[in-house]
């Protein structure tokens, strides 16, 4: 039974953990990554009795793995978070055909997505072609498998058709802002009470939430979980000053994971993993065109991780 879509919508105005894959010699540790959903549902620090979001998106690696690797992952990850969580599950769109045949295989499964994330699009496209292609594949697949989309926005030349999409179709439920807060405000607007604006660009979210997005993504819930959650809670009780105290404390790692067009948005958070000494998460050892980090960031890590190891 799908969740009532207020109730979804509400269930997104948080964080969404975005675990990483651990990987070992070259293969995905499903035991692994067991071991990080349940770290993620064990350690749950939101208030209100608020359900976990777990994703399996881009810091996941998903565009490094088959469909199905991929289904398995989420046919996994949704079996052991069940009813008490949320999941969300990243669709590249690539071809597209086959991103729609992965959705009917994902909708089939024991615990179906509560939610499809959109990821960018990659190749030759055009503004009228995101929103008519969208729109087409939205109806067909919301309509045959309940599917509900996020729409992960990277291009600002986008951001008309994007607006339209949200405004014109059903199936969109929001959208999720990947490039930076210059574009929360016109999104906000343009959206109205047609979707839900969420800032994806980590834990640094105070002041695009300030501008009023509901949400955030985090890749490094998986090891400081702790630290997404009370930004959550604080911006949904409007603390922003506690919101901003938090994130002062993880902005070092966010810097390095962000840092020359996100180079170690995945590495980073597998180094901290591992330099945390903590066994109830599994790192791996480096993903597909992912190797662990140069000396020198790991260094940096290592005092970083330290510092933070009480919001673990």
């Amino acid at each position: 039974m799908a969740l009532e879509l207020s109730l979804l919508l509400d269930a997104l105005n948080s964080v969404t953990a975005i675990p990483i894959i651990p990987f070992n010699g070259g293969k995905i540790d499903y035991a692994g990554h067991a071991k990080n959903v349940d770290y993620l549902m064990r350690n749950n620090y939101l208030d209100q009795g608020r359900k976990r979001v777990i994703a399996i998106a881009g810091t996941s690696l998903i565009h490094h793995i088959n469909e199905t690797e991929q289904l398995r992952l989420i046919d996994r990850t949704g079996q052991q978070i069940g009813e008490e969580g949320i999941l969300v599950s990243g669709i590249v769109p690539n071809p597209i055909n086959q991103a729609g045949q992965l959705i009917e295989a994902q909708a089939e499964l024991q615990k179906p997505p509560d939610a499809y994330l959109l990821m960018p699009l990659a190749g030759i496209s055009s503004p009228e072609g995101i929103y008519e292609q969208y729109m087409e594949f939205g109806e067909y697949y919301g309509s045959r498998c309940n599917a509900r989309f996020l729409y992960y926005f990277r291009q600002k030349r986008d951001m008309e058709a994007v607006i339209r999409l949200l405004n014109d179709s059903p199936h969109f439920i929001g959208v999720k802002i990947g490039t930076d807060a210059q574009d929360v405000i016109p999104l906000v607007e343009g959206i109205g009470d047609n979707g839900l604006v969420m800032w994806g660009i980590g834990d640094r979210c105070t002041y695009p939430a300030l501008l009023g997005t509901k949400g955030h993504t985090s890749g490094i819930a998986v090891a400081f979980a702790r630290a997404s959650d009370e930004i959550s809670n604080a911006q949904r009780r409007g603390d922003h000053e506690t919101s901003a105290r938090i994130e002062a404390a993880i902005a070092p790692l966010e810097e390095i994971r962000f840092m020359n067009e996100r180079v170690y948005n995945y590495s980073a958070v597998v180094e901290a993993m591992i330099l945390s000494g903590f066994d109830d998460i599994a790192a791996g050892t480096g993903g597909p065109f992912n190797p662990r980090v140069p000396s020198k960031i790991k260094e940096q890590l290592h005092s970083i991780t330290q510092q933070l190891k009480q919001y673990h």
